[in-house]
């Protein structure tokens, strides 16, 4: 049993993670930003899942530059991390020549900055121990371009960059470092392309939205010891849609 430390894991994919996690044996630590009932009722949940599970949410804003130094400085108080999944992020959609810097910079400082200082002070002690899981939440968008999505989606490029040299500085001393990238997932984030999801289906060829149990299944086998050999990767979760050329007929 190991514990594993969630970011963003009271909704969505987070909550999916958090789920799969604990199913597969782990204790889970997860942080949540403004969503306090809904991490508290989940915590309940999954403690109550499997007997002896420890689950516990805590409240941390990842954009708030001196929070997560001081979350990060304040990191032996969690116990011994086994692994890390930086699930939490922040959309800012606008036209590329229409960006502005301070959006673009909050934006990038939940998806990555926030993520490059918990990294710094967790995974020292997992290289130390010659075991540790670093998995990043990517998306699609950091090699497939959507209009509006600059900011988002060079946030995630930034993302997958940097796990893959993580993954060479450490993967001699038993740590894997692997970015998942999903497609669409059914989650509040995409509440307001309500309107257009049934076109958006269509062009997935798998016909439909990934849920959060699909992304939290694939964390749960790179968690695994099964998965000690696979570190560098980017993995797609989306149906089919990268594979695609995404023309229609």
């Amino acid at each position: 049993m190991s514990r594993v430390l969630v970011t963003g894991g009271a909704k969505g994919i987070g909550a999916g993670v958090v789920r799969a996690l604990v199913l597969a044996g782990h204790d889970v630590v997860f942080t949540y930003r403004s969503s306090g009932q809904q991490a508290a009722q989940l915590a309940t949940d999954m403690a109550a899942v499997r007997a002896g599970a420890e689950v516990s949410a805590m409240a941390l804003d990842l954009s708030d530059k001196a929070a997560v130094a001081g979350f990060c400085a304040d990191v032996a108080d969690l116990g011994e991390i086994a692994g890390i999944v930086h699930n939490a992020g922040q959309s800012y959609d606008t036209l590329s020549m229409m960006m502005a810097q301070d959006k673009a910079e909050a934006a990038m400082q939940v998806n990555f900055w926030s993520f490059t200082q918990i990294v710094n002070a967790l995974v020292r002690p997992m290289i130390a121990r010659r075991n540790g899981r670093v998995i990043a939440i990517g998306s699609v968008t950091a090699t497939r371009a959507n209009q509006g999505n600059a900011a988002y989606a060079a946030s995630k490029a930034a993302l997958e960059a940097y796990m893959r040299t993580l993954s060479l500085e450490t993967a001699r001393r038993g740590v894997t470092a692997n970015t998942i990238a999903p497609g669409f997932v059914d989650t509040d984030m995409m509440g307001p392309y309500a309107a257009y999801r049934e076109k958006m289906e269509k062009q997935i060829p798998a016909g439909r939205f990934a849920t959060p149990d699909d992304i939290g299944a694939l964390v749960a086998f790179l968690m695994s010891p099964q998965a000690a050999y696979i570190t560098g990767a980017t993995i797609p979760i989306d149906g089919g849609l990268m594979a695609s050329m995404g023309l229609q007929r």
